[in-house]
């Protein structure tokens, strides 16, 4: 049977052949050969028709290609391509050109197409195809051509086997691939020597026409631009048919890739770039990781946070029993349990006698006491809602000025009396932190949200990765999430934002116990404690996990903001909290410290939009960077020591 089937395919094809011979177009089209070149000349009373037929078997994928080229510059008659199969129709004209920036034009002489690629069922059996070539030209004069017809044979792209080839613009290429059973994702792998000239790498679903130019090859499938590597990731449930093709195509200008124009074809000329603009790609396709490694990776993640949770709770579980023990014995404070006190004087060794600062006299014990907290403070729980107090508090000196030479003669002096404001207003105003960054967050994150949203559906729906700027090489997708694993990695801000806020309410309530119960330890000791910068610090922690997210959702340059303000804000937040641990009474009100943040972070968006290859805006920002550092520390460091006295000859007094 295998014998015999030959021959009447052979007979089949010769009889095809004949038929055309006598009916084709032109009235004699000649049997073409693959392989072979064949040259003529066309003019507007003579074209050629070339047929070149084929067997193809179940199971195979046969894919031809045309190579064409014509010494002829005339854009006015350029010489007419067209291919005929039987699901389609594929044309073209030599001079091919290709249109750039500001409707520059590149004309290419030699040019070469590959086929849409038809495969038989099993059903069917062998098949057999036929291809015609039609040249022609409207020229009144003859057009030299030359064509030739070759059968490609490595269409079909394997598993992790590299393959080198070059494209061009007038020649682009692209290949099949077909999922292997047990691979459900792959990466399409890119590399080249030479960053330029710019090429757009596409994976399109097996359709014809394969859009394989410049002008059509976002019209269908996903793409993305390349210098020297791209990579994009394919999942099998995005093709029904397990397989699809890979589009190379050479961009005829670098503008797209970040390169410039030459300045050998600025203007309105037309010129001739078939040789300057050849790229050496290699592909390799390489399966991509499975699902089982997308739950290891979330469990893994969220194991690791939540064992800070579990520390945080055996820590303190064990400082609960530590401090039940110690109490019991009424040897330290309820609240922290930090030390053991054998006096009831914050200082009793190391001052010499006769000393009059801070020295230990029995007899004058009940002195010092009397100028310490509890006698001078109104009672812990009596908090007011008075407005009228905190707008009249301000962080000014002159107010302490009064107490300094009180404070001075004290014999025992108490870090608590370095804070001379009464600590329920100084501890409203703090709280002022939190409630402005909570409102700060929700008018900052819905907009974010809803332009990240639409950010990822357009890049679903166009296939345009150009948008999002990702490493590609190792951007897991997950659902409609091209990079879920850049997404992942900021669940770590958040829960540990959550863990920080849940120890400083820990704190702050027993604190809030201690106050209760005026503890000695707590009113006479250290610097009054107030948790606002603290609340707030942990919502800036959580807040910038959730902006980092939305930032890599689709990251690029016009959303890079989204990833950096809530690092700033955390920053200032940190440099007040330290100020303030030592300067209680001393601290910049809410609303001035996220004003400041505000401009430093429009100073950083300026960076990003003006800053790119401005040397200027360098230059000036720098100055303004060294003058605003010298009046910041200045003002820090002699808070209300320092002023400006209007008369000439005063100065400046410290």
């Amino acid at each position: 049977m295998a014998g015999g089937a030959a021959p009447v395919s052979g007979a089949l094809l010769c009889a095809l052949l004949w038929v055309v011979a006598g009916n084709g177009p032109g009235g004699s089209p000649a049997p073409g050969a693959f392989g072979r070149v064949y040259r003529g000349a066309v003019n507007i009373s003579a074209e050629r028709v070339y047929a070149f037929a084929y067997s193809s078997e179940p199971g195979q994928v046969d894919a031809v290609r045309v190579y064409v080229n014509s010494s002829s510059e005339n854009l006015q008659y350029p010489v007419l391509f067209v291919v005929r199969q039987q699901k389609g129709v594929l044309s073209w004209q030599v001079p091919l050109i290709f249109r750039g920036l500001y409707q520059r034009t590149y004309n290419y002489q030699e040019v070469s197409r590959t086929l849409c690629p038809s495969e038989p069922t099993p059903e069917t059996g062998p098949s057999d195809q036929i291809i015609f070539v039609d040249v022609a030209s409207m020229a009144p004069f003859n057009i030299t051509y030359e064509l030739l017809v070759t059968r490609l044979e490595n269409f079909q792209l394997e598993t992790n086997k590299a393959f080198n080839f070059t494209a061009s613009p007038s020649q682009p290429q692209y290949f099949l691939y077909k999922f292997p059973q047990d691979v459900d994702s792959v990466i399409i792998k890119v590399v080249s020597d030479a960053v330029y000239p710019c090429s757009v790498v596409s994976v399109q679903d097996i359709v014809c026409p394969v859009y394989d130019l410049d002008h059509n090859v976002e019209f269908n499938g996903v793409y993305q631009s390349m210098t020297k590597q791209a990579a994009i990731t394919v999942q099998r449930k995005d093709f029904p048919g397990e397989q699809f093709f890979v589009v190379f195509v050479i961009k005829p200008e670098d503008y797209a890739c970040g390169g410039s124009v030459p300045s050998s074809i600025h203007g309105n000329v037309n010129r001739t770039w078939n040789l300057q603009r050849t790229k050496n790609l290699q592909v390799t396709i390489v399966p991509s990781i499975k699902k089982s490694v997308y739950v290891q990776a979330m469990f893994f993640s969220f194991l690791s946070f939540l064992s800070f949770y579990l520390g945080s709770v055996v820590v303190a579980f064990v400082h609960y029993i530590r401090v039940r023990r110690k109490a019991s014995a009424g040897r330290l404070s309820p609240e922290d349990g930090s030390g053991i006190m054998t006096s009831s004087h914050p200082i009793t060794a190391g001052t010499p006698e006769g000393s009059s600062y801070g020295a230990i006299d029995e007899s004058s014990s009940s002195g010092g006491r009397q100028l310490s907290s509890p006698e001078r403070r109104p009672p812990a729980g009596s908090d007011t809602d008075s407005s009228v107090e905190e707008e009249s508090d301000f962080d000014t000196m002159p107010e302490i000025e009064s107490d300094k030479n009180v404070i001075r003669t004290k014999v025992f002096l108490y870090l608590s009396d370095l804070s001379r404001k009464d600590r329920r207003i100084v501890s409203k105003k703090y709280k002022i932190y939190f409630w402005n960054i909570i409102t700060i967050a929700v008018f900052y994150a819905l907009p974010v949200i809803q332009l990240v949203i639409t950010y990822q559906t357009v890049v679903n729906v166009t296939g345009n990765q150009d948008i999002c700027y990702y490493n590609f090489l190792c951007a897991h997708p997950l659902g409609v999430l091209s990079a879920f694993n850049n997404i992942l990695s900021n669940v770590g801000h958040m829960l540990l934002g959550f863990l920080f806020l849940l120890i400083v309410l820990r704190r702050d309530i027993l604190h809030r116990r201690a106050m209760e119960m005026k503890d000695i330890y707590t009113l006479d000791y250290g610097i009054p404690k107030h948790f606002g910068l603290f609340y707030a610090m942990g919502i800036a922690l959580m807040m910038e996990g959730v902006l980092s997210a939305c930032y890599h959702v689709c990251p690029n340059y016009s959303n890079f903001q989204f990833d950096t303000s809530f690092m700033y804000m955390i920053a200032g937040l940190c440099m007040l909290k330290l100020y303030q641990t030592r300067h209680p009474d001393i601290n910049a009100s809410a609303y001035s410290a996220y004003a400041s943040f505000a401009v430093v972070i429009c100073l950083a968006v300026l960076g990003v939009v003006f800053g790119k290859n401005d040397m200027w805006f360098w230059v000036i920002f720098s100055m303004i960077h060294v003058l605003a550092s010298l009046a910041l520390s200045t003002q820090i460091y002699y808070m209300g020591r320092f002023k400006i006295v209007p008369a000439p000859a005063a100065g400046a007094e410290v």
